[in-house]
C-alpha cells in the first residue's frame, strides 16, 4: 500500500494547508474521507460523487493536463467552486471545498474567475508551484 506521506508530500504549509495531494481517484477519495460513488470510469476521466445532501461534491481525476483544462473550460459555464490539483478537481459549494482543501491542498477557484491560461485573481494558491 502507498504510504500517506507519498500522497500528501511533506505535510502542511505555514498556513496549515497541506501540500497538494496526488494519486488515483480512490486514493484522493480516501484522503478526503469520501466513499466515492463512481459515475464515469474511462481511461481519460474518472469521476465520482461524494457525500450527500448539502455536503455532496464531485471528485474527478484526469489522464492528462489537457483533459483537465478542457473539463474546466466546459464546467465553467455551470458555475461553482473548484478545488484544483495536479490532474484532479473537486467541485462543490464553498463549505465543502474549504473542508476538502484542508485535506487535499490544491488551489481554489470560482467559476466566474476561471479563464483558461489566466494567472490573475479569483483563486487561492496553496503556496506550491506546479500549476
Amino acid at each position: 500500500m502507498v504510504s500517506l506521506a507519498v500522497l500528501t508530500g511533506c505535510g502542511p504549509s505555514a498556513d496549515g494547508v497541506p501540500k497538494t495531494a496526488t494519486g488515483s481517484l480512490e486514493q484522493l477519495a480516501a484522503r478526503a474521507r469520501c466513499r466515492p460513488d463512481i459515475q464515469t470510469d474511462a481511461d481519460e476521466l474518472r469521476q465520482a460523487t461524494c457525500g450527500d445532501g448539502r455536503d455532496r461534491y464531485i471528485l474527478a481525476t484526469f489522464a492528462t493536463d489537457r483533459g483537465q483544462a478542457e473539463w474546466l473550460d466546459q464546467a465553467d459555464d455551470y458555475g461553482g467552486t473548484y478545488l484544483i490539483g495536479r490532474r484532479w478537481i473537486a467541485v462543490g459549494d464553498d463549505k465543502a471545498v474549504t473542508v476538502l482543501r484542508g485535506r487535499l491542498g490544491g488551489t481554489v477557484e470560482k467559476s466566474s474567475s476561471h479563464h483558461s491560461g489566466s494567472s490573475g485573481g479569483g483563486h487561492e494558491e496553496d503556496g506550491h508551484s506546479g500549476h
